[in-house]
C-alpha cells in the first residue's frame, strides 16, 4: 500500500512545477511551534526506581533535540545507569487529524517501540502510552509529563497507572539547556 501512495505522489509531483509543489506543502501549525521550545542540547539528571523498596538510581546524560521540517522534534538521549550505557530516540509531532500530539520512543535497553498520544496544557506536554512496568514487566498504562519550567529548564516525570487506579511516579528527569 505504501508503495502505491509513493508512486501516486511521484506521478503528481512530476507533472507540477516546483512552485506548484511548494504551494501544496503543509505549513506547521501553532501546535508544532509549541514543540520548538524543546530544541537544543540539554544536560540531564535523572533518577528511577528500579526495585521496590530500594532507593532510586541516579544518572546523568545528554539530550539533543532538533526539528525535522518544523513538524517533528527528534531527540536523542544518552546516559549511563548502573554501569550500562543507554541511548534512546524520541519523536514528537502534532497530528492535525487526531488533534493530538503523537510520538515514539525506542532505546537500546528496550525491545519494543512505545507509541505516544497526548495533549499540551500551558507549559506541560503530557504523553500517554502502554508498556512494561519496569518493576514487574506487566503491560500497564504509562504517562510522561514534560513541564517547561523556563526556556532553559524542563522536567519530565514518568508515572504508571496502578491496579488501584492511581498514577505512581517511577522516574524523574531534570534537563537544563547546555550553554
Amino acid at each position: 500500500m505504501r508503495i502505491l501512495v509513493v508512486a501516486a505522489m511521484t506521478i503528481l509531483l512530476v507533472n507540477r512545477t516546483p512552485a506548484e509543489v511548494a504551494l501544496k506543502a503543509p505549513t506547521p501549525l501553532k501546535e508544532h511551534e509549541w514543540l520548538r521550545q524543546l530544541e537544543g542540547v540539554w544536560e540531564t539528571d535523572a533518577e528511577a526506581i528500579l526495585e521496590p523498596g530500594k532507593p532510586p538510581v541516579k544518572c546523568k546524560g545528554t539530550e539533543t533535540v532538533r526539528s525535522l521540517g518544523g513538524f517533528w522534534m527528534v531527540g536523542e538521549m544518552k546516559n549511563e545507569m548502573v554501569g550500562v550505557t543507554m541511548t534512546g530516540v524520541m519523536t514528537i509531532g502534532y497530528d492535525p487529524q487526531k488533534k493530538k500530539y503523537v510520538g515514539t520512543w525506542v532505546c537500546s535497553m528496550c525491545d519494543l517501540m512505545f507509541k505516544y498520544e497526548g495533549t499540551v496544557e500551558g507549559k506541560v506536554l503530557t504523553l500517554e502510552t502502554e508498556g512494561p512496568n519496569p518493576l514487574t514487566g506487566k503491560i500497564v498504562k504509562m504517562r510522561d509529563s514534560n513541564e517547561l519550567k523556563d526556556k532553559d529548564h524542563k522536567v519530565m516525570t514518568s508515572t504508571i497507572l496502578g491496579e488501584d487506579g492511581k498514577w505512581t511516579p517511577f522516574m524523574s528527569l531534570h534537563a537544563r539547556r547546555k550553554k
